[in-house]
């Protein structure tokens, strides 16, 4: 497996949510959340340049996101990044909940920890829109 695919560091989807909500929680305001997605987007493992094209392109989102995945037994690895550092950091949060799960646990998670966690109401609406075209491109890889 490429090191560009993220490895749990929570033993599961549900520890991972509660475990950035915790982190949210450190935080006194969006400015400084949207400092701390910056840094979790800028810590992502590089994405491979090849990667960079339609066929790992996420449709749904106003900037430019790829996501791609390997699969080894019944989990699923993931890796991804976009041309804005904001999303960037969004994906690497979506990618801790979900990379190394497997399918079943991928499609049980429930989408409303966007709102959970604050996300849905501190982002723009097509930046909300696009974490939700993010979650369903995860959820289709994991439905096949």
């Amino acid at each position: 497996m490429s090191g560009s695919f993220i490895l749990p560091e929570e033993q599961s989807a549900v520890e991972a949510i509660d475990a950035i909500r915790d982190e949210f929680d450190l935080f006194d305001d969006w400015t400084q959340r949207y400092r701390y997605l910056i840094e979790l987007g800028n810590n992502l493992p590089a994405f491979p340049v090849e990667w960079q094209n339609d066929k790992f392109r996420v449709v749904g989102c106003q900037s430019q996101v790829w996501l791609n995945y390997s699969r080894e037994g019944n989990k699923y690895y993931f890796s991804g990044s976009s041309d804005a550092v904001i999303v960037k950091g969004l994906i690497a949060l979506l990618l801790r909940i979900y990379s190394g799960r497997t399918a079943e646990e991928i499609l049980k998670i429930d989408p409303g920890f966007v709102k959970d966690l604050g996300l849905a109401g501190a982002l723009s609406a097509n930046r909300s829109n696009g974490v939700m075209s993010m979650v369903k491109a995860i959820q289709h890889i994991a439905s096949r």
